[in-house]
């Protein structure tokens, strides 16, 4: 099995009451919440945290996209990554981008560049995430939703096709359309970057992703334990339908993860912080998550099993770890709790989220040091 240490970078310096009286944390929450003085050193905690979690022995450290939030503040992920990279050089610790939005940019070989850079940087080490993109992003961005699946199987394939076509060569779509695509520099890996997929529980994802000239891990990011089960069967069956077996390396679980000495000690620690994310961060209007037009009737109804429970106004840790939104406990529970999804789905990806909502440093750190030296080496040969 291999651990990747995740991070969404939120701004832990919120003053949650404040902002609950506005309708969410994304899109119009007011950036006068924002403190100029804290951003440099926060910037510098989270990468720090990251670089720890490589020298911990994770075997790669992740990041991911969002605009105009609180809960994450990499807009631009590439510039982590490259942070990361000079922190982690000589070492086979892989950067992982979980995952660039696609159709909400206007010209994808600008992603292709990014990260053909990246992984020259990186000496072959980068992962390449692509998404849609949650549905709030379309709202900042102004890219019309029901053009998201469209945009983005054409993103991808002109992606790829830079990446492996010698150039130049011209791109003809429905969306996007190049003259000339001659990509300098070219990705160290051969064909490409591995890519991976982040989902919440869409059908035509699964579906997308499990075609035999794909095979990209499926990465099942804050579902419930029961919901990563019926996806990753969902995958599993496409890939019998597709005539071959799906291998557990195309199987990803990311959840958040917090290890204490022991029960007893990580409840009340981890309470507060992963209470925060749930109950704060996560405030967003169901017309913001899904616009008209982003999902399907059939995959609205799966992703809707993400936000079962949620609705109430306070959710507390125990609620949330009967549903299996996180796994918080000592080393032998947690690695208990990891063990008993790989027995039914025998996934290989495992991506925890090292820092949520308002967890400081102290905790993060430790909660890292328990994870690599006490977790991953129990469920390793798994």
């Amino acid at each position: 099995m291999q651990f990747h240490a995740f991070h969404l970078m939120p701004y832990r310096h919120l003053d949650l009451a404040e902002a609950d009286k506005h309708r969410s944390y994304w899109v119009n929450l007011p950036n006068t919440f924002w403190d100029r003085s804290k951003g440099p050193a926060l910037y510098a905690e989270y990468i720090g945290q990251l670089a720890y979690a490589a020298e911990c022995g994770f075997d790669g450290v992740c990041v991911n996209e969002h605009h105009q939030t609180a809960y994450g503040l990499m807009p631009a992920p590439n510039l982590i990554a490259s942070a990361l990279i000079e922190r982690t050089r000589g070492t086979k610790v892989r950067i992982a981008v979980l995952g660039r939005a696609l159709p909400i940019v206007n010209n994808p070989v600008t992603i292709a560049e990014e990260f053909a850079m990246l992984d020259n940087m990186s000496e072959g080490r980068l992962i390449a995430g692509f998404v849609r993109g949650i549905g709030c992003e379309y709202h900042s961005s102004m890219v019309n939703p029901i053009l998201s699946h469209e945009r983005f199987h054409e993103a991808h394939d002109l992606i790829v096709q830079a990446w492996t076509r010698d150039g130049p060569f011209d791109f003809v779509g429905e969306h996007y359309n190049l003259n000339y695509v001659s990509l300098w520099p070219r990705p160290v890996q051969l064909p490409h970057p591995p890519i991976w997929v982040p989902s919440q529980g869409s059908r035509e994802t699964i579906d997308w992703v499990a075609a035999p000239e794909r095979k990209y891990p499926l990465l099942m990011a804050f579902s419930p334990v029961d919901t990563v089960v019926r996806f990753h069967e969902a995958y599993r069956k496409a890939a019998l339908d597709f005539g071959y077996e799906v291998s557990g390396d195309q199987l990803g679980w990311s959840t958040p993860v917090y290890v204490g000495e022991s029960d007893e000690e990580a409840y009340p620690e981890a309470a507060p912080h992963i209470e925060a994310l749930f109950n704060h961060f996560f405030h967003i209007p169901l017309e913001y998550l899904f616009p008209p037009g982003y999902t399907s009737i059939n995959s609205f109804q799966a992703m809707m099993e993400f936000r079962k429970g949620l609705a109430t106004s306070k959710q507390t840790l125990s609620d949330l770890m009967t549903r299996g939104n996180c796994i918080v406990g000592s080393p032998k529970t947690v690695a208990a709790r990891i063990r008993d999804l790989h027995e039914r789905t025998g996934f290989r990806l495992m991506v925890p989220m090292i820092q949520f909502g308002t967890l400081p440093d102290d905790l993060v750190r430790k909660s890292t040091r328990l994870f690599a030296s006490e977790v991953a080496p129990a469920l390793r040969s798994l």
